[in-house]
């Protein structure tokens, strides 16, 4: 029965008061190097990857049978060590404890879950229950830019786990995340013909009224009835007010709830080109769908239901949601793996500055997660 919160208050003001922006390279790699020791302390084979050209500092520490030559996890645990704010925000703001939450950068997304994964595995190790498991902790560095470096490593773990835990944070009253929309993003760009605004505007070819009439036709993709959305968020276009503009771009955020609709979103926007609206205009269209949905599944549905139950004997009302945002378990449940999100502690408010966290889910996730643990043993 896990009981130390203090210990675990200092090491989250520790780990929170490291800057580790998504660009921040050697604040992941300080952040990677707490948790290697850590979980080298409980008897794991923890090494820090080096992913891709960028060389993102990524941690992956294994524990029990699955640590050979043809490993088999019973448990893999996912999270990510970035954050999206800009390296000097620790100076600006260190975490602090104010009331019943904590606060600082990251400390809901998601070093508080990276916590409860140190802390539930310390608990398991001391309860003796951890030497009946086989575990793999893999938390990577490029969650808050798409996980470009990370994701085949990701997926190769998964391939080797039986179940998937992600320690994104759990929503305000206990809400585990059982569904997630997938998502990717869109450039359209338009290409038209520079003309004197005034004197012969007939002579242009105005890029910008393009792009506005295929804005309104992505507007149209928004579907309620099947989940999609589909979000003109960047619009630029236009150089000078009495020149007709001859470039336009517009970024799109699309998300879509069942997988069915990756076709048709991705034929639309491959398609747009044939349907120009001004004569001589051309358009080119970059992206994808690059996050399949989460979708729920009989398996995870069981793996559910274990976990309800486990908090049920701990007097708290476990339940799930779903949720239009990503995350890594995107990419694992896509695999097949039944894959709970959400299992990290429970706060709010992620990517602002008035983020925060519940203390009191402190001990209450480390013991239900422990909890649940011994029970798939």
């Amino acid at each position: 029965m896990f009981s130390h919160t203090d210990k675990f208050l200092k090491d989250f003001q520790t780990i929170v008061n490291i800057d580790s922006s998504s660009d921040h390279l050697p604040g992941i790699e300080q952040v990677a190097r707490f948790f290697q020791k850590r979980f080298s302390d409980i008897g794991f084979t923890a090494k820090i990857l080096f992913q891709g050209d960028a060389k993102v500092p990524c941690l992956q520490a294994v524990f029990g049978p699955g640590n050979g030559d043809n490993p088999k996890y019973d448990l893999m645990f996912l999270g990510h060590m970035d954050t999206v704010f800009p390296f000097g925000e620790v100076e600006k703001r260190q975490f602090s404890i104010q009331g019943d939450k904590a606060l600082g950068p990251g400390v809901c997304d998601m070093k508080g879950g990276l916590l409860v994964v140190l802390h539930v595995l310390e608990t398991l190790k001391k309860e003796g229950a951890l030497d009946k498991m086989s575990i793999c902790v893999a938390f990577n560095g490029d969650e808050e830019t798409g996980s470009k470096t990370s994701k085949e490593w990701i997926q190769s773990v998964a391939e080797k786990s039986r179940r998937v835990f992600v320690f994104e944070p759990c929503r305000p009253g206990y809400k585990m995340v059982s569904q997630r929309k997938g998502g990717g993003w869109f450039q359209v760009s338009v290409t038209g013909k520079e003309a004197h605004a005034g004197a012969d505007p007939e002579k242009g070819i105005n890029a910008v009224v393009e792009l506005a009439h295929q804005i309104i036709a992505i507007d149209a993709l928004n579907d309620s009835a099947t989940g999609t959305s589909a979000q003109v968020t960047v619009v630029t276009g236009g150089d000078k007010v009495n020149i007709i503009p001859n470039k336009a771009v517009a970024s799109v955020d699309v998300r879509i709830e069942k997988l069915e609709e990756k076709q048709r979103v991705e034929t639309f926007f491959n398609t747009l080109c044939e349907r120009r609206v001004l004569p001589g205009s051309k358009i080119c269209v970059q992206g994808k769908i690059d996050r399949p949905p989460l979708e729920i599944t009989p398996q995870s549905r069981a793996l559910l239901d274990i976990i309800f139950l486990e908090g049920k004997k701990m007097g708290i009302d476990v339940s799930s949601i779903a949720t239009g945002g990503c995350s890594d378990g995107n990419f694992t449940a896509a695999l097949g793996t039944p894959t709970i999100d959400g299992m990290g502690l429970v706060g709010a408010n992620s990517h602002r500055q008035d983020e925060y966290v519940e203390l009191a889910s402190i001990p209450i996730m480390v013991n239900l997660i422990s909890n649940v643990c011994k029970a798939l043993i």
